[in-house]
């Protein structure tokens, strides 16, 4: 993705205000679909022995008794209110509504910067990033009309997270966002920048396309927006975090978020300014790491801004694999796939996203200082491939 791109956002995001009206009064439905959810949840989940109740005694692991993947926690399949009814979040994440999904694998870890170095030593796989970006392709996703940058600024490079010197109007993302040449997974903060002694922190700068096609490699698949949430719950119902509703319990931190002003200086309160080694604070109910803060995660769903309106219409969403097609009231003209459970960036000032029903979407070709991924494999998969075992 080109800087260009967010300076597009903004055109488009002005220019769809009409759009935008018929989304907030279609979200006008919300309150009444959540209460519908509510209701539903009752005697759904009683009624389902895979309700998501959490028992710290009892093990997991498939029925079947299979070995456990390396580095992979088993997430027994259940029904739970996926988004919420919260008035303090996003329109985009109500209302909360049923879903069920099967078992499956999920990775205990996001992806590291040495995992990822394995996989691009074994296949040369050039990411995203380290390409030059394809104009035809890029103004497809643009307003028309809008003009070609010069040729030096579609040359390889990604978006890197520049702290500003003061406080600046948060509704414009290219204060603190900046398109860097020769930034990459390699160097994610551009030439200069390396990731000597941050081979166990996430890897960053990587693409939708490059989190599938490692995923791929492995024998894996980036899991579904109600995957990644039904897992980042780890069997609490409808809380706030995925550590229950306080945001620091006997005053500990429990993700790597933003304190101080954003997006100025982060204070760093919590241990660490910038991305974290993962596994760096405690694991939630299913013992899995950093499903909140440090990165966003991609998943495999399109970006539906109004995706758990049409999933609230169900009595219940079985296994969703996610919209058709992305929609953006916002962004018109750039295709979006999910993430989920913000970033090192996130503060309450600004999105406070490290929460398990945010979401947000990213154009699938973009790279940034905060987005990584981690995999899943289907609990009906029968074996990892022997990639994913080296």
């Amino acid at each position: 993705m080109h800087f260009s791109r967010i300076e597009g956002r903004i055109i488009a995001r002005n220019a769809s205000g009409a759009i935008w009206k018929d989304a907030q009064l279609a979200l006008l439905l919300c309150s009444l679909l959540g209460l519908a959810s509510a209701l539903l949840v009752l005697s759904e989940t009683m009624a389902s022995p895979n309700a998501a109740v959490f028992n710290p005694d009892k093990p997991f692991g498939p029925q079947s008794g299979r070995e456990a993947p390396p580095a992979m926690v088993w997430i027994p399949g259940g029904t739970f209110l996926m988004g919420t009814n919260d008035k303090e979040s996003f329109p985009s994440e109500r209302p909360a509504h049923l879903v069920q999904v099967e078992g499956f694998w999920m990775d205990e870890y996001d992806v590291t910067d040495a995992e990822f170095a394995k996989f691009v030593q074994a296949t040369g796989y050039p990411t995203t990033a380290e390409r030059p970006v394809n104009w035809e392709e890029l103004k497809e996703e643009l307003p028309p009309g809008t003009p070609k940058p010069d040729d030096g600024a579609l040359a390889p490079g990604s978006l890197v997270f520049i702290p500003t010197s003061g406080p600046v109007p948060l509704n414009d993302l290219s204060a603190w966002w900046r398109w860097v040449p020769g930034a990459n997974w390699r160097h994610p903060e551009g030439p200069g920048s390396s990731i000597q002694g941050r081979e166990n922190h996430p890897v960053v700068q990587v693409s939708w396309y490059d989190a599938v096609a490692y995923a791929q490699w492995a024998g894996k698949r980036l899991p579904t927006e109600a995957e990644w949430e039904f897992a980042a719950r780890g069997g609490l119902e409808s809380k706030r975090y995925v550590w229950g509703d306080d945001f620091k319990p006997g005053r500990r931190y429990m993700a790597n978020t933003w304190q101080g002003v954003f997006p100025v200086r982060d204070s760093g309160e919590d241990g660490f300014v910038g991305t974290s080694p993962v596994g760096s604070y405690p694991a939630n109910g299913y013992g899995l790491y950093d499903m909140a803060g440090n990165v966003w995660q991609w998943c495999s769903d399109w970006y539906r801004v109004d995706a758990h309106i049409e999933a609230a219409s169900k009595s219940v969403c079985r296994d969703p694999a996610g919209p058709a097609e992305s929609f953006d009231p916002a962004d018109l003209y750039a295709p979006k796939r999910v993430v989920k459970g913000g970033s090192f960036l996130c503060n309450p000032s600004y999105c406070e996203s490290y929460r398990p029903s945010a979401r947000r979407g990213t154009p699938p070709d973009t790279g940034s200082s905060y987005t990584g991924f981690r995999r899943v494999i289907s609990g009906d998969d029968t074996h990892v491939s022997s990639s994913a075992n080296n």
